[in-house]
């Protein structure tokens, strides 16, 4: 399931950066969509295989009813959203932000409210599982990064020059972006890369380098201002999309073969613990972009690759030990007729991490050194790794009494 997921993630990049170099920015978009409707389509010929897994689970007293959640929990969520909506200023960075975060608080108060009419039996497990919701929703504040800050950081401050010798074969099947030295008209850009906007609120424009020129090493400069009209090869900004799920599907096998053989050992860590190893390891992902900024001198020069590769190396490990061991905790520690919605309860904290990673990368330009701002998002997993080791203990006595490792 996961492995699927990611050769998707691996081949639609790849695609994308087809479309745009060779058709266009409106193709490429155009080619989302038919590939979202392909799915569907794919998913409706297919159902046939997963219907057996559609069970109704039989009622049982106390069973909360459709109706009661319709007036419960998504009207109160209706209104709550159009005040964040209608509020004066913002709270949150902008008006469907503070709806979104607003229209979130009736859903996790019949959350809490599950956790609070429980029984005595099913409290502890759903008490956990909620403490897993919160520490997850940090994770993916922090990993939904890769489409904002990451990127930005691949765009502006990564060295993307394509070596010579794949420059003519990748050109050849539309997967570089190439530029020249020569001057011409540009948008403006601040010291942070930002575009800078008149009082029309449209970007200025000046004659200059493109910006990709701007913080180029001093003999790449001196060989380009010798020969402006020469082509330079770049990889696609969103190729570097395409590095977490090609580690995903490398190191999966890795990471299951190593728990493997701690399982044959009797040294397999439960999944708690491996959820609060994969947030640790994803802590130490931003300590490798924090080093990345000191090794540009905070953009002043580009720098390697390798320095994504190797951040996105460390976080993946730690999404392979927090996201699936995540699903699989829900569905060994909720109550039976409870599964799916508990199901939806992690994916509700997904959904409010990424909110919240938009919220964080929002804040990229407020950091002009932008090492503090990997340095926040160190603290927030650092924060979150140590609130997993708080309850890391009733979490496991939790596993242990509904008989799951």
């Amino acid at each position: 399931f996961y492995m699927g997921i990611n050769i998707g993630a691996f081949v639609c990049n790849i695609i994308a950066a087809y479309m745009r170099n060779k058709y266009g920015w409106g193709e490429a978009f155009v080619t989302a969509g038919v590939g979202m409707f392909l799915g569907l389509i794919i998913f409706s010929i297919g159902k046939k295989h997963v219907v057996h897994a559609n069970v109704m689970k039989p009622v049982q007293e106390g069973d909360t009813t459709i109706s009661s959640i319709l007036v419960k929990v998504f009207l109160p969520a209706i209104i709550a959203g159009a005040i964040g909506w209608v509020i004066p200023g913002n709270i949150f960075g902008s008006d469907s932000t503070d709806a979104f975060i607003f229209a979130c608080i009736p859903v996790i108060l019949f959350y809490i409210f599950i956790y609070i009419s429980a029984n005595a039996e099913d409290k502890k497990p759903i008490g956990a599982l909620l403490a897993i919701f919160a520490v997850s929703m940090m994770f993916w504040a922090v990993f939904k990064q890769n489409g904002t800050a990451l990127t930005r950081w691949a765009n502006y401050y990564t060295d993307r020059s394509v070596p010579a010798a794949l420059e003519k074969p990748l050109e050849s099947i539309y997967l570089v972006d190439t530029k020249d030295y020569n001057t011409k008209e540009v948008a403006v850009h601040d010291n942070q890369f930002q575009t800078v906007k008149g009082e029309d609120g449209k970007p200025k424009k000046e004659q200059g380098k493109d910006i990709y020129f701007k913080n180029i090493s001093k003999e790449q400069r001196a060989e380009l201002e010798a020969n402006p009209d020469k082509k330079v090869y770049l990889y696609n900004t969103e190729l570097f999309q395409s590095i977490n799920p090609f580690w995903v599907i490398a190191l999966t096998p890795v990471v299951v073969g190593f728990f493997m053989m701690l399982r044959r050992k009797d040294k397999e860590p439960s999944t708690p613990t491996k959820i609060v190893l994969g947030l640790f390891l994803s802590a130490l992902s931003c300590l490798v972009m924090v080093a990345a900024v000191y090794a540009g001198d905070n953009g002043a020069s580009k720098v390697s690759p390798l320095w994504l590769f190797a951040a996105y190396g460390i976080i993946t490990i730690g999404e392979l030990c927090l996201s699936p061991m995540g699903l699989s905790l829900v569905s060994k520690l909720s109550p039976p007729r409870i599964t799916a919605l508990m199901m939806g309860g992690f994916f509700l904290s997904t959904s409010i991490g990424n909110k919240l990673s938009g919220i964080l990368a929002s804040m990229w330009y407020s950091y002009e050194d932008k090492a503090n701002f990997f340095w926040v998002n160190f603290a927030l997993l650092l924060i979150a790794t140590l609130l997993g080791v708080a309850i890391l203990k009733p979490l496991n006595k939790a596993m242990k009494e509904k008989g799951v490792k």
